[in-house]
């Protein structure tokens, strides 16, 4: 079996793991990787540049460009360029033929542009805007230059060298990864772009992720020690889970996808888990619910006996021992997030774009959508997201999102 750390350097970064997830996605391993990953964090902001860090904008749609391998031409694509047979773009016509509407009008724009950049390889970003999804907006009283492309809303304050780039540009994108290999489904992952490689181009507003000056983000001393306890109860608690269990869920993908699904249904209500023991049963009448609802739906007894193996399946795995083991996951989960929402606060001082949601009712402040640690050693990254406000966000009908234009 792949192991986590090699998953997470390898795969091709289409979904990366929130830092809270990683145990159980990851096992022992992903616990690791998570403390690792506060540490680093840690170390940062205290002056020991160990790692990097990224920060995650919310842009759409995700955007691969470079050079094809098998024929040294240019191309763009969208995800499909990892598929058995990749679907990359060479041409206008290529794009016309096999997308519409606003993807394809932002696909042929950065076929037009984006060979200016003369970039090497193959490297993948986030769409943020085109010249006309720029707005000029007065929020509290100050005038900007927004846009809008998904969640969030990022505002340049206008009259700064920064929005006059942003206004002459004819798009906007943000890269994030790098990948090397002799044939697209070869190709392997390493997080980070240096965009100072780039050619300059006014067409193309081009940025890297990286936050480079973490002066302005040092932690204090009361947050250190915060951030340290909550490592110690997180080390602690590890140390209590069962290695076994953490092994069943690792040969068993579909356990952490319900454990999941069953965490996000109180990120899209707001709710912050509190009893953990009461958490872990629930989850259990959750998955019973969920596929007893599955079953119901089924017509005929050779559609719904599959499904009742697959349940009862599943049930073996919640022994006494088990259940025991996912209370402290969940225990262990806590202390990650507590961890992260200080770091999270501190690296949200350093933004030189504001960052907003829009409501019926105007905008309201938020933060970015995120922070991605980054171990130089094994390339491997893990994303931290404050799930109480972006995801919740993201999933809010109350939130206009980009698209809803």
């Amino acid at each position: 079996m792949i192991s986590f750390k090699s998953f997470l350097a390898e795969q091709k970064n289409t979904h990366m793991t929130h830092i809270d997830d990683a145990i159980i996605y990851g096992g022992v391993s992903g616990a690791r990787q998570a403390i690792n990953a506060i540490r680093s964090f840690r170390d940062m902001l205290q002056g020991h540049h160990s790692g990097s860090v990224s920060v995650k904008w919310d842009g759409a749609p995700a955007i691969f460009a470079g050079t094809d391998p098998s024929d040294g031409k240019f191309f763009v694509a969208k995800k499909g360029i990892f598929a058995k047979n990749p679907k990359v773009y060479k041409t206008p016509q290529e794009i016309d033929a096999d997308t519409s509407g606003d993807l394809a009008a932002k696909l042929k724009l950065a076929l037009q542009h984006l060979p200016s950049l003369g970039i090497k390889g193959v490297i993948q970003g986030d769409f943020l805007f085109a010249q006309n999804d720029l707005k000029k907006d007065k929020i509290d009283g100050e005038d900007f230059i927004t846009f809008h492309p998904n969640t969030i809303v990022y505002a340049v304050p206008a009259n700064t060298p920064m929005a006059k780039d942003i206004a002459s540009a004819k798009l906007g994108i943000v890269w994030h990864t790098t990948y090397k290999g002799s044939t697209f489904e070869s190709m392997r992952a390493s997080y980070g772009v240096n965009v100072n490689k780039f050619r300059s181009s006014s067409a193309v507003w081009s940025q890297d992720a990286f936050l480079r000056d973490l002066t302005n983000a040092t932690m204090s001393e009361s947050e250190t020690k915060m951030v340290n306890a909550y490592l110690s109860v997180a080390g602690k608690i590890f140390n209590k889970i069962s290695g076994s269990t953490l092994r069943e869920l690792e040969a068993h993908p579909e356990l952490p996808r319900l454990i999941e699904q069953y965490n996000n249904t109180f990120v899209r209500s707001g709710q912050v888990i509190q009893d953990t023991a009461k958490h872990t049963n629930n989850l259990i009448l959750w998955i019973q619910r969920k596929f007893h609802d599955e079953i119901s739906q089924l017509k005929t007894e050779k559609g719904k006996t599959p499904r009742r193996e697959k349940l009862a399946n599943i049930m073996t795995f919640f022994s006494t021992r088990n259940k025991i083991s996912i209370k402290l996951l969940f225990d262990f989960q806590k202390a990650i997030i507590d961890a992260k929402l200080i770091i999270i606060n501190i690296l949200n001082r350093l933004s030189k774009v504001k960052t907003f949601v829009r409501t019926n009712r105007g905008y309201k402040t938020t933060g970015p959508e995120g922070y991605v640690a980054i171990d130089k050693l094994s390339g491997s990254a893990l994303k931290i997201v404050d799930r109480m406000e972006f995801s919740y966000n993201n999933f809010s009908p109350d939130i206009v999102k980009g698209w809803e234009k």
